[in-house]
């Protein structure tokens, strides 16, 4: 009974020892870092020339080997050596996901077969991009942004990040903060001109921030509308529309004359419809003296 129970825990022991593990970075990851994946045992001297590195594709909802950067190209011509170790030169947003280590050695139990996943997170952000109140977020807010005296200005910052990132606004030369995304001025004076910035955290990484400053600038009473950014965008999209409107009158002017010239126009002349039999006694018919009723011709 003594052999049989030194015997289990030797196994529980040698077991727990045996068991396939994934050793990842251990500080928060940031697109653009180098990063190592090691598939290792915990009993060091077991083999592990037969581990790899899978991750999870949400795509393909599989797991499938990872491969280093240095091996795309080698795995095009079937090269299937197994590496335990994972390097990514440049880790990207579409890197994410689980890891996890498999062995394909024929003496390994199931449950040393797969390692526990690792979930690899990246953490990235985007520059900011600036919108303003009443126009599509695809036409963006010019550097120097022209606005007449008396004006409303509502511009919006926002970006791609990991996580929400929180937004602030302040105004050069200015010790106010405003925490929020969007940046607001009713009837807009004089004193309200100037360079505003917005600033985009990262609530996870503090060192993450990304930044985007703006000036405004008021115009006087009597400036003439076309000097604002508005008034330029009226005429730029005014000058388009026309441009559009003539390139189509055009087209349809040319389309309808040539239609016209085809309708009118003769085809080819058909010498068989200008044939037909002439028969004796008829008007196109010659004097002749056969008594023959065939065609002439």
């Amino acid at each position: 009974m003594k052999v049989l129970l030194v015997a289990a825990v030797v196994a529980l022991i040698h077991g727990s020892y045996a068991t396939l593990l994934i050793k990842g970075p251990t500080e928060p990851v940031l697109e653009g870092d180098s990063v190592t994946l090691e598939c290792l045992y915990e009993d060091s001297e077991l083999n592990v020339s037969q581990v790899h590195v899978e991750i999870f594709s949400k795509y393909m909802q599989r797991w499938t080997q990872a491969w280093s950067f240095r091996n795309w190209c080698i795995r095009d011509f079937g090269w299937q050596e197994q590496e335990p170790v994972l390097r990514l030169r440049y880790v990207g947003r579409g890197n994410e996901g689980p890891y996890r280590c498999l062995s394909n050695a024929e003496n390994v139990t199931e449950q040393d077969r797969f390692s526990q996943p690792l979930s690899l997170k990246v953490h990235y952000m985007d520059e900011p991009s600036l919108s303003r109140e009443g126009y599509t977020s695809y036409l963006s807010v010019p550097e120097d942004l022209k606005v007449r005296l008396g004006d409303d200005v509502v511009v919006k910052c926002s970006t791609l990040s990991s996580e929400e990132p929180n937004y602030f606004w302040n105004k050069d030369g200015d010790d106010w903060i405003l925490p929020s995304s969007t940046l607001t001025l009713r009837k807009i004076s004089a004193t309200d001109g100037g360079e505003y910035t917005c600033m985009a955290e990262h609530p996870s990484i503090k060192s993450l921030s990304k930044k985007r400053t703006i000036s405004i600038t008021v115009l006087p009473e009597d400036a003439p509308w076309y000097e604002s950014s508005n008034g330029r965008l009226i005429l730029m999209t005014s000058a388009a529309a026309v441009s559009l409107l003539v390139f189509i009158v055009s087209m349809s002017v040319f389309l309808c004359r040539r239609a016209k010239q085809t309708k009118t126009s003769k085809g080819p002349i058909d010498d068989r419809s200008q044939k037909k039999p002439i028969y004796k006694a008829s008007v196109e018919s010659l004097p002749s003296t056969c008594a023959d009723k065939q065609p002439l011709v």
